[in-house]
């Protein structure tokens, strides 16, 4: 593992309060030690909730320049690869090295994916050909892509980001492994145990020597809700609560990766997937407060490098 990086999730007013607003949350996750912000990226989620993930990855680092941003999962097979590329150039030559941009296909919400015109049954394949071009696109190189669902001559983005920015995977099927394998830089993991993420990290490794990808320096990660509170079983209905009106779904099957309690709690909860290979956390903590999630996220950032020392 080159470095154990721990971040938290941008909430609702890291994102969306008045500017003064996410400059204080934002400065105080830079001043806690944490290494950056994770956002999302949605086009129509269930009850119209949405982001667009580049534009609120290029506002935070605007906003405090000491943050890395990292973005997951971007639903790149809703938007064409070139357009892509240059957004990525544009951001990254204002924030060079401070962006890691995670793809995923999307899934809980098929009405999400049909709104944009895209048939869901495509999306894993138009998610392969995307990434195939949007590598090539960033490399610096005249590209050409012809495929089933778009093609391009001679595209060229200039100046490539430098340095590269890394791409990594979400999806827990072994569709989304082997893609992980084939054209990323890691694995994004989300509602999965320390046990089957050792097990995925494997299943990756093997597919990228599969296809002859040798050096690869994996950045496999890790999202994940917690409650925060001294109180777990209070911690537990906040956070319930919160996740039910995101994914209109019962908490109860995602309870079992999803901690609740103190920071050292939390971190005793996650210290299993660092040894399972995990060197990104992105942690987002449903607390009284923002301030009170970000300083809690922090103390289990320390403990958890003490975890990675050992």
């Amino acid at each position: 593992m080159d470095r154990l990086r721990v971040g938290t999730l941008a909430d609702s007013e890291m994102l969306n309060a008045s500017h003064e607003r996410r400059r204080a949350l934002l400065s105080q996750t830079a001043e806690s030690g944490l290494d950056h912000v994770f956002v999302a990226d949605h086009i129509s989620f269930h009850t119209g909730f949405g982001m667009d993930g580049l534009i609120q990855a290029a506002t935070i680092a605007a906003i405090e320049p000491r943050l890395s941003v990292h973005l997951g999962v971007y639903l790149l097979a809703l938007r064409h690869p070139v357009p892509v590329a240059r957004q990525i150039a544009t951001l990254c030559e204002s924030a060079p090295g401070r962006l890691l941009f995670g793809v995923g296909i999307g899934g809980e919400d098929r009405h999400e994916i049909e709104i944009t015109g895209v048939d869901p049954r495509t999306r894993g394949r138009r998610t392969d050909e995307c990434l195939i071009a949007l590598r090539g696109l960033l490399s610096g190189g005249a590209i050409s892509h012809r495929c089933e669902f778009f093609e391009f001559e001679d595209a060229l983005i200039l100046p490539a980001p430098d340095p590269a920015v890394p791409i990594v995977i979400g999806g827990r099927s072994s569709a989304a492994l082997k893609r992980a394998g084939r054209y990323g830089d890691g694995w994004l993991a989300a509602w999965c145990s320390a046990r089957r993420f050792r097990e995925a990290v494997t299943e990756v490794d093997a597919e990228a020597e599969r296809v002859g990808r040798t050096r690869t320096t994996w950045q496999h990660g890790l999202q994940v809700w917690t409650g925060i509170d001294e109180d777990r079983g209070r911690a537990r209905e906040r956070l319930a609560g919160e996740m039910q009106r995101m994914y209109q779904i019962p908490f109860e099957p995602f309870a079992k990766y999803s901690p609740c309690g103190t920071p050292s709690e939390i971190a005793d909860f996650l210290a299993p997937y660092v040894e399972a290979g995990c060197s990104d956390f992105n942690v987002l903590p449903i607390a009284e407060s923002s301030e009170v999630g970000i300083e809690a996220i922090a103390e289990v950032r320390r403990l958890l490098l003490e975890v990675a020392k050992r």
